[in-house]
């Protein structure tokens, strides 16, 4: 019996797709300010293109209305280039894959539309995927961890601890109930002068500060839940009473001062992680996102899974920021499944799991 879509109608040339052995996907990755095409074959990553948007670094951030116009003029060399690499044609394509949410609803209309477009003219199904969801299994793409899987996913946005029983049944068991651990890496950075983004410049400057030299307080939430809002404000007035005796104390302490704040984020990272990975006894534990990037947050999961007898994941960089091929992994497993959308999908800036 013939496959029958609810968008195309029966398509036989589907089936066939369907019967080869190769499943090649193209993925479109647009939820922030990173556009990125990807091109998977059987799970494997062939091809990878990210183009990035430098000229939000001057407003301190990311704008969402300059973002989605640079979405526009990138998306299609981005895919072009991303095909050109794996050196897979548009007529060897089995579906296409995008992000639907979260992210700025701007930049994800981009890629949505495209994907819809792209799909349409080819007669390809279409993939919609979770954005955190991919950051999670962006660990499957060089590594092929065990369930259950424990993942730690940390982000400019989003904090959370992901209880993963199979690919596609993921549970979120903690979050932050405010600000995410990026956004805390971030502001501490502006305040301390430091250009966007925040994050990258507070990891580098702390590999050369002392982590103990000035202490700041640590929340405590109930079960694997985070707050972030707390150490931004105890840092604020840490800056301003020292300022106001040594007006150059940024100056002369920026080391030390990124290496503590650095060390107390950590700490509530891990320690919530590891209290979820008992209790759930889940020993298979990784971490992803952006802030997943970051040294010392890497060296301290390493440490921990020394101390716990854990089997650890840590994705390689370049699939920790906003990458395509975690889009097109997740893709993979949810084509397997026959878990695919209409042309009446849409963006979304929140999605539930």
């Amino acid at each position: 019996m013939p496959y029958y879509c609810p968008v195309f109608g029966i398509l036989d040339d589907f089936c066939r797709r369907l019967m080869k052995s190769t499943i090649n996907i193209l993925a479109i990755e647009s939820s922030c300010d990173e556009t990125s095409a990807a091109v998977i074959a059987d799970g494997r990553v062939l091809s990878n293109q990210i183009a990035t948007q430098a000229m939000h670094e001057r407003f301190g951030g990311v704008v969402p209305e300059m973002a989605s116009r640079a979405h526009m003029q990138n998306i299609v060399p981005v895919v072009h280039a991303a095909l050109t690499d794996a050196g897979v044609s548009k007529e060897e394509l089995s579906a296409v894959a995008f992000t639907q949410a979260p992210g700025l609803i701007g930049s994800l209309m981009v890629g949505v539309c495209f994907a819809k477009g792209f799909a349409q003219a080819r007669q390809l199904p279409l993939i919609s995927v979770h954005h955190m969801q991919a950051h999670v299994l962006a660990h499957f793409i060089d590594a092929k961890p065990e369930f259950p899987f424990l993942c730690l996913t940390v982000s400019g946005g989003h904090t959370q601890i992901v209880l993963c029983r199979d690919f596609l049944d993921m549970e979120v068991v903690g979050t932050t109930i405010d600000d995410a651990a990026g956004e805390a890496f971030d502001k501490v950075a502006k305040m301390l002068g430091l250009p966007y983004p925040g994050g990258p410049r507070v990891d580098k400057n702390a590999q050369l500060g002392d982590p103990l030299r000035f202490r700041f307080p640590m929340s405590e939430m109930k079960d694997y839940q985070y707050s972030f809002s707390g150490i931004k404000t105890s840092v604020l007035y840490f800056i301003r009473d020292e300022v106001k005796k040594d007006p150059d104390f940024v100056t002369k302490n920026i080391n030390d001062i990124c290496a503590s704040v650095q060390y107390t984020i950590i700490k509530m990272l891990m320690a919530k992680l590891t209290k979820a990975a008992h209790a759930l006894k889940v020993r298979h534990i990784g971490i992803a996102g952006g802030v997943s990037a970051n040294s010392g947050l890497r060296n301290a999961l390493l440490e921990a899974g020394k101390k716990h007898g854990w089997q650890v994941y840590i994705p390689k960089f370049e699939y920790c920021t906003d990458n395509a091929a975690m889009i097109g992994i997740t893709a993979h497993y949810k084509f397997l499944k026959g878990d695919f959308c209409g042309l009446d999908a849409v963006p979304s800036a929140r999605a539930a799991w």
